[in-house]
């Protein structure tokens, strides 16, 4: 067991005041792995004082200084990022190719973020000769940043960054299943030497906890959140009486399209591997897949001879593909859904079955699953599974595959595949989402906006945009002459 029992608060690491310690669990075992401070909302109270005390010194700090204890932190990130990677498969089960590969991109991320600390400027507003208008950008203030159990390390990136270069300071709350790798975070803020406050680290309970009082707390100015709808909502509720501002990165169930003049080797590659990625476990994934009739049964062909070579197992060995689903609850949401889906009239030609031979009894194991013959109004085409269940949409025109693609109430992301250059503009134009990608999938940067439409999400995360979510503008007015009229001197 590694045991961490302490949470991160005003640089100093604390034993929780109304919380106690959690076992996290080892998805691939289903046994405990480590043991975990868990704060409650005394804790959440405590850590919001100490990043409210940072915040007066913090912000006014030169962006070139707060960029300097950026680029310090992403140094020492580099360094042991194998070994973050290695801890976040343990907390959530993703194949380590996955995790190494994705952890070790962060240290670009931040010092991209760095790069901005002294960027982002006001302006100079003409409007005649009797006054001087001019904007003025400051940072916002208390940021509470709450992350998913998906991708933790990553979902810290694109919040952490953009709070600490504008002169912002954070509580982050990690999500319960997967709260470790957050508080390795805290060790290197520390030896980085940024000022105590101004990164402070609680895990605890979302409802009822740490995470219901970061969003109700007056002197949050902001809350930064990626999860799914229903806690969003509950956020926005219980956020709402002391108007703060909100970011939300939510769910989606992206079309990913593919046209008969596609490159289909390419297209499949991509496919397959953005319906099994992360076991399915990302909102950005292109669960729908939307394949023009006339290629249709090789898709579907290919999708099952494809699904037979993903190797499923032990998430740290390197040959596996594919490990288990990060908790139980959600093994269980992912079965439920393929009951659904056989339910409705949907085709199970792949997978679909929970994994128990030798190594995986224990763990939360799921066998890549692929439906055919679905109709875009059955529940495994319109709700958020989560899991490794890929549903193949046949379509006709370009028309057809539009209106499929924009009937559901998500609009995270979307693909298309084809060689023509005109309905790749056509069809990337009318598509109902905060990122298309043609003929690639998956491509995300930390310099390229994200963020969804509709249910999907409020605001972008990434990108110079990302900025602006953690910066107030304040409009100044001079008097040139220094005159005023007497309204009242006749």
């Amino acid at each position: 067991m590694v045991e961490y029992p302490n949470l991160f608060i005003g640089g100093e690491w604390v034993a929780p005041r109304d919380g106690g310690l959690l076992e996290s669990i080892d998805p691939a075992t289903g046994k405990p792995w480590a043991s975990v401070a868990f704060g409650g909302p005394a804790d959440i109270d405590r850590a919001v004082e100490a990043a409210r005390k940072a915040f007066g010194s913090w912000s006014r700090k030169p962006g070139h200084e707060r960029a300097a204890l950026l680029r310090r932190f992403a140094d020492l990130y580099e360094k042991t990022a194998p070994d973050l990677a290695r801890l976040e498969t343990r907390d959530n089960g993703r194949a380590f190719r996955e995790s190494r590969a994705d952890v070790g991109s962060h240290v670009t991320g931040y010092h991209w973020y760095a790069s901005l600390a002294d960027k982002f400027s006001g302006r100079t507003i003409p409007i005649d000769d009797q006054v001087h208008a001019f904007t003025t950008r400051r940072p916002i203030g208390v940021v509470g940043a709450i992350t998913p159990w998906n991708v933790p390390l990553m979902a810290a990136l694109w919040k952490l960054g953009p709070a600490l270069a504008t002169g912002c300071t954070v509580v982050l709350k990690p999500a319960e299943q997967t709260p470790v790798t957050s508080l390795e975070l805290g060790k290197l803020f520390a030896q980085a030497g940024f000022p105590p406050g101004v990164v402070n680290i609680v895990p605890g309970w979302g409802k009822g906890g740490a995470g219901e009082r970061l969003a109700a707390h007056p002197d949050v100015n902001k809350v930064a959140f990626t999860g799914e709808g229903a806690t969003a909502k509950a956020i926005l509720r219980t956020g709402g009486d002391t108007l703060k501002r909100f970011t939300f990165e939510l769910g989606g169930k992206a079309p990913h399209i593919i046209f008969a003049d596609a490159n289909l080797d390419q297209a499949l590659n991509a496919a397959t591997g953005s319906a099994w990625a992360l076991c399915g476990q990302s909102c950005a994934l292109g669960s729908r897949v939307l394949v023009q009739r006339p290629i249709y049964q090789r898709v579907v062909d290919e999708f099952v001879r494809r699904s037979a070579r993903v190797r499923v197992g032990a998430p740290l060995l390197e040959t596996t593909h594919m490990g288990p689903q990060a908790h139980a609850e959600q093994l269980a949401k992912t079965l439920d859904y393929v009951a659904i889906g056989k339910r409705d009239g949907a085709e199970l030609v792949a997978g679909g079955k929970r994994l128990t031979e030798g190594e995986l009894a224990c763990g939360y194991f799921i066998a890549p699953t692929v439906f055919a013959n679905v109709s875009n109004q059955m529940r495994v085409a319109r709700e958020e599974i989560f899991g490794p269940v890929a549903a193949l949409i046949p379509f006709d025109d370009e028309d057809e595959a539009l209106a499929i693609a924009n009937d559901s109430h998500y609009g995270l992301t979307a693909g298309l595949w084809t060689q023509d250059v005109g309905r790749a503009l056509r069809v990337s134009s009318r598509i109902e989402a905060g990122m298309i990608w043609v003929n690639t999938y998956r491509y995300i940067r930390w310099s390229t906006p994200y963020g969804g439409v509709k249910a999907s999400g409020w605001g972008r995360e990434n990108g110079v945009e990302s900025l602006d979510a953690y910066l107030d503008t304040h409009t100044t007015i001079i008097s040139k002459t220094g005159q005023f009229a007497d309204p009242f001197a006749n």
